[in-house]
């Protein structure tokens, strides 16, 4: 098996990892905030929903 592979995550699975609803995933696809490729259905690498992810940790740390 080849380690390089990605994981890819479906809109369910990312709204779980960030707390939030499917609906609010597809909007941040659809607003460009998430990168997202749609094979069939919306998929999200793991690396973009990491990078989402610090990018709105420090979006919030820097408001306080």
């Amino acid at each position: 098996m080849n380690s390089n592979i990605e994981k890819l995550f479906s809109i369910e699975e990312a709204a779980k990892i960030l707390r939030v609803s499917g609906r609010s995933v597809t909007r941040y696809i659809e607003s460009g905030k998430l990168k997202a490729s749609k094979i069939g259905v919306w998929r999200i690498k793991e690396s973009n929903l990491n990078a989402f992810l610090e990018e709105t940790s420090n979006v919030r740390s820097k408001k306080k």
